[in-house]
């Protein structure tokens, strides 16, 4: 049975089962997506074979990073299509071929910075490239600020307290770039995605969101981001409808355009979600969420067992409105 989700211009239709994996293989939770210009999708999971890459029809390529990552979480693909794989687990960035060869190492792995210091990294948790190749880096779990490196690896600077006010941030947990320069942090917990300078001078921010976790933003004049938002873990409102989990669609300027949602449920079915972590755009418009569903599992479906398999990962194709 086919199944259909979002609406109007942003319609998909899902497939839930994509991706063919060598026998006795399995993927574990999905920390991010990139997308190269062949339309292969490198998958950067928390399984045995932390970097898995498919054709786009899901056909298994090869696999790397076995006994390198530790835990998988972010993942950005610059325009030299040199992947940036960032580690929460190991507190570090490495700058990959698509091959697997480390060509840079940002962070001492094993060694965290003290808690709240912001010095580089404990548990960083994404990277972005600026157009002229400067490096940003969410520090989102052990602190509240975004770094900004030189293409070589050299830090510059970095910005960012603990807090609610404009500049602060409570788990800044995802961070994009646009064309201009602008750098966008999911700052989670404070239910916002903050908008900067290149500089870190704050500029705006866009509300209306629920615990924004991955970020994707297109390329061009005027972009269009992809939220992954997941749901509510406290029990006073773990059932309230209508807050995730989700992935909505925002115009360069902040206003939705559309959404994917649905309530999460011990057997999702195809087009909803556990806990969308991280997303990726191919070149036909077609939509990749990756999934930390057995971590998120214990906080939605407290005192059940997590089920084998679990999904990880969904393909949405999208079919345009007539």
């Amino acid at each position: 049975m086919t199944v259909t989700v979002g609406y109007g211009d942003y319609t998909y239709e899902a497939l839930p089962a994509w991706g063919k994996l060598p026998d006795g293989w399995a993927l574990g939770d999905v920390g991010a997506i990139a997308i190269d210009g062949r339309d292969n999708v490198y998958v950067f999971n928390r399984g045995d074979h932390p970097m898995v890459v498919f054709d786009r029809e899901g056909n298994f390529l090869r696999s790397w990073g076995e006994g390198v990552f530790k835990r998988a979480h972010g993942i950005h693909l610059g325009p030299d299509e040199r992947l940036y794989c960032t580690d929460d687990g190991d507190h570090t960035v490495r700058k990959c071929t698509l091959d697997g060869k480390i060509l840079l190492t940002i962070g001492i792995p094993g060694r965290p910075s003290p808690y709240m210091s912001n010095e580089p990294f404990n548990r960083c948790t994404h990277t972005a490239l600026s157009p002229s190749g400067d490096i940003y880096i969410s520090d989102g779990y052990g602190n509240a600020c975004v770094h900004k490196y030189a293409p070589d690896g050299r830090r510059l600077f970095c910005w960012g307290s603990p807090g609610a006010d404009r500049g602060q941030f409570n788990l800044p947990h995802n961070v994009c770039c646009d064309g201009d320069g602008w750098v966008y942090v999911a700052d989670r917990e404070n239910h916002r995605i903050q908008v900067f300078n290149g500089d870190g001078k704050y500029e705006t921010q866009w509300n209306n969101l629920h615990r924004p976790s991955g970020l994707f933003m297109t390329g061009g004049k005027c972009p269009v981001c992809y939220v992954g938002e997941i749901g509510p873990y406290m029990e006073v409102n773990r059932n309230t409808p209508n807050l995730g989990p989700r992935v909505s669609i925002l115009d360069h300027k902040g206003e939705l355009i559309g959404r994917l949602t649905g309530a999460p449920g011990p057997a999702p079915e195809p087009g909803r979600f556990q806990s969308p972590h991280r997303l990726a755009v191919d070149s036909r418009g077609d939509l990749y969420v990756g999934e930390v569903a057995a971590t998120a599992w214990p906080s939605l479906f407290p005192g059940k067992p997590i089920p084998s398999p679990l999904r990880r990962m969904q393909k949405f194709v999208r079919t345009r409105a007539s």
